[in-house]
């Protein structure tokens, strides 16, 4: 989802709130220059379990760091007060990081019935209030209007640009921002738990461009009541999922240790699982080296067009395009062992 809600830890379900040793681990990384450290090339995929009160930059930044490596980004933001999976590509990775950003989220949120905000979620100001609590019967009732191809308007705190600026630096600067209504795709929403009548838990699985935050303001305008985000954690995205996280704490310890933090890093191939994988001849996989197209023959052929993960050997060579029975180069990976 793009640049999800920056949600408060507060009422159930929510997150717990930074403790001590984060607060000291966020203050640690922010504090002066640090002694530099020669620079290396490092290629993978790293899963980090981001934690409430860091942002995902500074994330980065910290990961950046402890690998010494020179290219890092990251496939999909998560504001500060949300926390989960926040894929890490280092090096070479960072060529597929488009394919990851496109893949489906997954979601956990609280929702806190009866208050709008005007960042639709715990940190914004509130707008409006209504008495009404809807029962666990007429939220399940209102999924079905939430799922599917559904029409949404983003929120006015939202990384969304108009005319060049950023919403959320115009809404903080007191401007008026009207942001259009776009289509996004909710692949599954479910009610998971309601701890009490003003909050009820939910799962979503849904597309790039999907907001969390106004979901949750809609489904509470639908209800009859209003409604804002408290808690969101993330639990996939693509083919990366919770369980494959590692949290900073345990990444900074094993960076001391003699395996090192690497053998927390993922191949450079995991952000192309949801392609299609393509084994060419070393002679093919020369050519498409060298960013000429090589012509695909008889059963090497397949039969769809589009991107396809390109290896020789077991060895991830290259992202290609299948135009009219040819293998097209888009990306060249020199992966470092």
């Amino acid at each position: 989802m793009t640049a999800d809600p920056p949600e408060q830890a507060a009422g159930p379900g929510a997150p717990p709130q930074i403790g001590e040793g984060e607060r000291g681990r966020e203050d640690r990384h922010r504090r002066g220059p640090r002694p530099k450290r020669e620079k290396r090339d490092v290629d993978g995929w790293l899963l980090l379990d981001k934690p409430v009160g860091m942002t995902s930059t500074l994330a980065v930044a910290v990961i950046k760091r402890i690998f010494s490596a020179r290219k890092a980004g990251h496939a999909g933001t998560l504001d500060p007060l949300a926390s989960g999976v926040l894929p890490v590509a280092l090096g070479e990775a960072t060529k597929t990081v488009p394919f990851v950003m496109e893949g489906r989220k997954a979601y956990r949120f609280t929702v806190r019935w009866g208050l709008e905000t005007d960042t639709d979620d715990a940190e914004g100001k509130v707008t409006g209030e209504s008495p009404a609590r809807p029962s666990a019967e007429a939220v399940r009732a209102a999924l079905a209007r939430f799922t599917g191809s559904i029409v949404q308007v983003p929120p006015r705190f939202s990384a969304i640009k108009i005319q060049g600026e950023r919403a959320y630096d115009l809404a903080r600067d007191g401007e008026v921002v009207e942001l259009s209504a776009r289509p996004v795709e909710i692949h599954r929403l479910a009610l998971v738990a309601v701890p009490d009548p003003d909050h009820a838990v939910f799962e979503a699985e849904c597309g790039k461009g999907t907001y969390v935050r106004a979901l949750a303001r809609d489904m509470g305008r639908a209800l009859g009541t209003l409604g804002h985000v408290t808690a969101l954690r993330r639990t996939a995205v693509g083919p990366f999922a919770e369980a494959d996280t590692v949290t900073l704490a345990a990444l900074e310890q094993a960076a001391g240790e003699p395996a090192g933090a690497k053998r927390h890093l993922r191949p450079v191939a995991a952000g192309l699982q949801e392609l299609p994988a393509l084994a060419v001849s070393r002679a093919d996989a020369a050519r498409l080296a060298q960013g000429q197209p090589v012509l695909l023959r008889g059963r090497d052929a397949p039969v769809m067009e589009g991107f396809v993960a390109v290896s020789t050997q077991g060895d991830l060579i290259a992202l290609a395009e299948i135009e009219r029975g040819e293998l097209h180069p888009r990306r060249i990976f020199h992966v470092r062992a």
